[in-house]
């Protein structure tokens, strides 16, 4: 099977002399100094600590199962609940398979023209994207050398925790049971999955923009990330749903420019659209609306 992994050098360690090591140690003391007295000017500009607590009461008595991860890309606040729990993907594992094949695209050995079954891959992934197409996956998944390929893949750049065991149709076909290990991912995976394509870590800048904006184009799950934000926040994201299970993970804008990675499952319990709706917006106010606030003091 061929490897998706990108090529890299190995390069060596260059010795430091002895007043360059003393010169770093200095530096990294007064770095030290300077960041421990900056501690609580940036304790003010972060979220309120209640966003969890918030959140924990919402899901509190509720018959689902509910995790969430939600990262403020700029500051690196995480608030989690349930964050180390393992979640069936469903189609949000469709974001992984589509930065798999872009990572391709960045290393020059495919084209988002090349002809997958007689469809761009381009156009494959906006199927796969936009409107959750189940064969777009699936022909993608095995043009890039299986399930397996892109496990590889993510496992290359520290992404073990997200498991890709299945094409979409022997996962559709497969007895179904959502506490099943296969296909799976934690909330805090995912969000450190999307952390990295924001930052453009693996995948060139042009790749990253390209992405996000087919993931802003998704016309599913209009009633979850979205249902109860104000109308017009931005929102790239991707739905996943099996009978029991509605999934949305993507990343929102704040008013004021920052960017939250957000992820929320929830297996089980009745309504999981709306427990996703009401996650998003508790999320929302509370990284953004405690923030104003405590800034304006």
């Amino acid at each position: 099977m061929r490897s998706i992994r990108p090529a890299t050098e190995r390069t060596g360690t260059e010795a430091v002399a002895p007043r360059a090591r003393g010169f770093h140690r200095q530096l990294l003391v007064i770095l030290w100094l300077l960041a421990w007295a900056a501690q609580p000017v940036a304790a003010q500009s972060q979220p309120s600590a209640t966003v969890q607590q918030s959140l924990l009461s919402l899901i509190q008595g509720q018959s689902a199962d509910v995790g969430v991860a939600a990262l403020d890309l700029q500051s690196g606040k995480l608030v989690t609940v349930n964050g180390d729990r393992d979640f069936p993907m469903a189609s949000t594992v469709k974001v992984a398979v589509a930065a798999a094949y872009l990572s391709q695209v960045d290393h020059g050995r495919r084209s988002l023209d090349d002809k997958i079954n007689g469809k761009s891959a381009a156009t494959l992934i906006e199927l796969m994207l936009t409107r959750s197409s189940n064969p777009a996956t699936d022909l993608l998944i095995r043009d890039l050398g299986g399930p397996r390929a892109i496990q590889e893949w993510l496992n290359w750049y520290g992404h073990s925790e997200i498991k890709v065991d299945r094409y979409i149709a022997q996962l559709l076909s497969d007895r179904r049971d959502l506490w099943d290990k296969r296909d799976s991912a934690t909330p805090k995976a995912l969000a450190a999955l999307l952390r990295n394509i924001d930052e453009s870590t693996w995948l060139k800048p042009q790749s990253r923009a390209y992405l996000l904006d087919v993931m802003s184009r998704c016309i599913t799950g209009r009633n979850r990330i979205r249902g109860l934000l104000p109308r017009g926040t931005p929102v790239a994201h991707k739905t996943g749903t099996l009978a029991g299970l509605s999934n949305d993970m993507g990343i929102l804008t704040l008013p004021d420019g920052r960017r939250i990675a957000l992820v929320i499952f929830v297996r089980g319990g009745a309504d999981r659209s709306r427990t996703i709706a009401e996650a998003a917006r508790t999320i929302y106010d509370g990284f953004f609306k405690n923030t104003v606030a405590s800034n304006s003091r």
